[in-house]
């Protein structure tokens, strides 16, 4: 049976600027189009707000859309972002728990700017001057305000500077645990994907105790194919796919404007993505006429 995805690259991991993109969710999916994707995710922090305006565009543009959600998970001082796909969005678990997120990011986004202000010229109201309406405030608005004001270069810069832990102003933000993370993707219809698992390299990789539990409770695959993750971490990765017959994704992380990543740098196979929609019963992908 012929696919009713479009032909062309699949990249299941950008953000728009719903959370720390720097593009409308509708301009995300007009440059996936014009990246020559066939289909393209829309996984922004916590948040659902681009759905609808990004499911019009691809419509209107012709390219296949996987509604999506990177969820903020952590594990200790550990920050483990969990991918979730075609999740029903008005499920009350997930509803609450992204709503608490999005809380938390805030009021230590506040709390971090007021550090950062005693020792640079910075403000709240310069952060809010660098976020779309209904965004999700994180660092990422702060490192814009930062290079805003000449501070620091680039957010990149930004990352590695001033909001880098080690600068002293850095504070965690609360977010559930990995499992419950899967949990609360999977009550909700959705297929759960660990986000860029090796950054840290080989030794920061997930370790076989957890990784079970969280097949075990549904985890669909790892994101392997992503330009955050070493080559020794990357191999480890492909060692525990194998393992506990995971699937492979790759992507992106495309922030427009606010990262290096280009759309479709890293693909997803069409085999892979077949898998995860047969996977998932809370949503439906947007698909061409």
């Amino acid at each position: 049976m012929a696919s009713a995805f479009p032909p062309g690259p699949i990249d299941l991991h950008t953000h728009s600027s719903a959370s720390d993109g720097t593009e409308t969710s509708a301009k995300l999916v007009r440059a996936a189009a014009d990246a020559g994707l066939g289909t393209v995710a829309i996984t922004d922090h916590d948040s659902t707000a681009g759905w609808e305006s990004a499911s019009a565009e691809a419509r209107r543009v012709g390219i296949a859309l996987i509604p999506g959600m990177e969820l903020s998970t952590r594990r200790g001082r550990a920050s483990i972002h969990m991918l979730a796909y075609l999740f029903d969005p008005n499920s009350a678990g997930l509803v609450a728990e992204t709503a608490r997120i999005r809380s938390a990011r805030l009021t230590r986004a506040e709390d971090m700017v007021q550090a950062i202000g005693a020792d640079y010229d910075l403000s709240w109201d310069d952060v809010l001057a660098q976020t779309q309406d209904g965004a999700t405030v994180g660092r990422p608005h702060i490192a814009d305000a930062l290079v805003a004001k000449g501070h620091s270069l680039t957010r990149s810069d930004a990352f590695a500077g001033i909001l880098h832990w080690r600068a002293g102003y850095y504070l965690p933000h609360y977010a559930p645990d990995p499992l419950t993370g899967v949990e609360l993707i999977v009550a909700a219809g959705g297929v759960p994907v660990i986000a860029h698992p090796a950054t840290r390299g080989r030794e920061g990789v997930v370790s076989e105790g957890e990784l079970s539990r969280l097949v075990d409770a549904g985890l669909f695959g790892l994101e392997i194919d992503h330009r955050e993750n070493t080559d020794d971490g990357k191999e480890r990765l492909r060692e525990l796919a194998a393992k506990f017959d995971l699937a492979i994704t790759g992507s992106s992380d495309y922030h427009g404007d606010g990262k290096p990543n280009r759309l479709g740098e890293n693909q997803t196979s069409p085999d892979v993505l077949e898998r995860l929609v047969e996977r998932s019963t809370g949503w439906t992908p947007v698909l061409p006429d």
